[in-house]
């Protein structure tokens, strides 16, 4: 049975992989030259990874790989969770928070050559969140974290990385309306006004953005992150943290581990799994799933 290996063309279209073909080309040669049969998909539209990864799944494919950013990971993780077949990670999106998390190499061919050759050792076990019913893999999230998510992945949208998304996060917070949440856990309940309420499988938004360094993936829990509202000035100035590695530092961080929680807040809420924004209600329920999904690093 082949791999398959499933490209997102816009994710990374400017950087090192080229065109489209150049891709395909590319992935046929690294499979063929570890002595595998690649085949390969394109995407065409939002939720097409997930359609492409079941598809493999249930055609028998040894090992999925997605070769895009946080969001064609995203959907096929989705896709391959709860399941048998591997998740393997070729980043080429503007954050790739999960691929910095595992170490995965940024260098497409050397990417999928360890993808592949992980696939005789056992794959490692890692955690799924769940978020009113969407899955998620690195970093799920409720507040200004979402509602930059919007702002990034608006088609207008044309700056990327790292300086397009520092620069989205100094212009957007200035007007950001903080929300009042009612947060509840297992074994407490408390009402917070709140810049963003994190939930993290994994320690970055991307691009070494650290939002939860504690985090483990598979440490069988989320880490519930609150970054509670001051003054604009208090979180322009604490918000520097994010970008230096020392959010856990600020005043206004707090974190702890937990297995469930539910988000009440007194508007319907925009949330984002992994980057990509979803509008949900006034109620979100977030839970996580031990060693959900097997993945080749």
């Amino acid at each position: 049975m082949s791999i398959a290996i499933i490209i997102n063309p816009i994710s990374g279209a400017r950087g090192r992989a080229g065109a489209v073909g150049d891709r395909v080309e590319l992935a046929r040669r690294v499979a063929a030259a570890c002595g595998e049969t690649a085949d390969v998909s394109i995407t065409e539209q939002a939720g097409h990874a997930r359609d492409l990864a079941r598809t493999a799944r249930a055609s028998g494919a040894r090992l999925v790989v997605a070769w895009g950013g946080d969001g064609t990971v995203n959907e096929v993780a989705a896709a391959l969770a709860f399941g048998d077949v591997p998740l393997g990670i070729m980043p080429a999106g503007s954050g790739n928070g999960l691929a910095h998390e595992l170490g995965i190499p940024v260098d497409p061919a050397d990417a999928l050559t360890a993808a592949i050759r992980a696939m005789p050792r056992a794959p490692r076990r890692i955690d799924a969140g769940e978020i009113d019913r969407r899955l998620f893999v690195n970093v799920a999230g409720v507040g200004f974290d979402a509602h930059v998510a919007a702002r990034f992945n608006a088609p207008g949208n044309r700056r990327r990385g790292l300086a397009g998304y520092a620069s989205l996060v100094a212009r957007s917070l200035a007007a950001y309306r903080c929300g009042r949440y009612e947060i509840t856990t297992p074994d407490s309940r408390v009402t917070v006004r709140a810049l963003l309420v994190v939930l993290a499988n994994g320690t970055e938004f991307g691009n070494r953005i650290r939002i939860a360094p504690g985090a483990r993936v598979d440490d069988g829990a989320l880490d519930l992150v609150i970054v509670e509202a001051r003054s604009r000035l208090g979180m322009m100035w604490n918000m520097r943290r994010l970008l230096n590695g020392s959010v856990d530092r600020a005043a206004i961080w707090s974190s702890r581990r937990v297995p469930e929680v539910t988000i009440d807040g007194d508007a319907p809420m925009i949330f984002h799994v992994d980057g990509e924004p979803i509008q949900g209600g006034t109620r979100l329920e977030a839970r996580v799933h031990p060693g959900a999904l097997r993945i080749c690093v």
